[in-house]
């Protein structure tokens, strides 16, 4: 018996795609703030799509933290906390070290080519948006987690690559957020060589090390932001 063919996308699931994929990169990148209410009506004019490719791109975004939906009153972007940063930081360290030292384990040439290559395009974008140094661009954001993605791509879990990418995302937010402290007497540059350099050397224990100040960094200078500037929409 002959399977049934595949149904071909349709132009409403197109656009619902293109509505989930924007919302989301506005959530990442803190354009829309934690805590805004999201409206529909707002969103479907603002991205050209229909009410329901709206709704269902917010269902999608809450089903992965980035929204959130309220009884009776739509949705929200999802709210900031200190606390929820430091739960966030101390499980992503945990997953991303245990992705780590497997890729080290069993990772090849191509493996080492895709951190070499992705390392190069982040060590060649500009890390600051041209003509405001407060705010991250896009560009330095993708290859940031290109790179991050590159040094774990080896590892032969696929549930703790899945977990590792959802908490790369909602600790993105946090930085995008916090960008004004993140660059303040810190080598980014150096401190991504080093986790290189040590990583195609298989010196697990050192990756882990570097890896882990890096993401603890991180999170103390936003902490030290957060104290100086109150995040929107956050809960300390």
């Amino acid at each position: 018996m002959k399977p049934f063919p595949a149904k071909p996308a349709g132009k409403e699931t197109n656009l619902s795609e293109a509505a989930y994929l924007a919302l989301r990169a506005d959530l990442l990148a803190c354009r829309l703030p934690p805590g805004a209410r999201l409206n529909i009506a707002e969103l479907s004019g603002r991205l050209a799509v229909s009410l329901g490719a709206v709704r269902e791109a917010l269902s999608r975004l809450t089903a992965e933290g980035l929204a959130v939906a309220e009884m009776n009153r739509g949705f929200r972007a999802a709210p900031v906390s200190e606390s929820e940063l430091l739960d966030l930081t101390g499980t992503r360290i945990e997953i991303e070290t245990s992705c780590l030292r497997r890729s080290m384990a069993v990772g090849g040439v191509d493996w080492e080519a895709r951190i070499v290559a992705a390392h190069h395009r982040l060590s060649r974008t500009p890390e600051r948006v041209h003509g405001d140094e407060r705010r991250i661009s896009d560009e330095w954001a993708s290859a940031h987690k290109a790179f991050h993605e590159a040094l774990v791509s080896a590892c032969d879990s696929p549930w703790r690559l899945r977990l590792r990418n959802l908490l790369y995302d909602q600790t993105e937010r946090y930085r995008r957020l916090s960008a004004p402290a993140l660059s303040r007497e810190r080598d980014l540059a150096a401190e991504h060589f080093a986790l290189m350099e040590a990583t195609l050397a298989r010196q697990a224990d050192a990756a882990v090390a570097l890896v882990t100040s890096h993401l603890n960094v991180t999170t103390e200078r936003v902490r030290a932001l957060s104290r100086e500037e109150s995040w929107p929409g956050g809960d300390k």
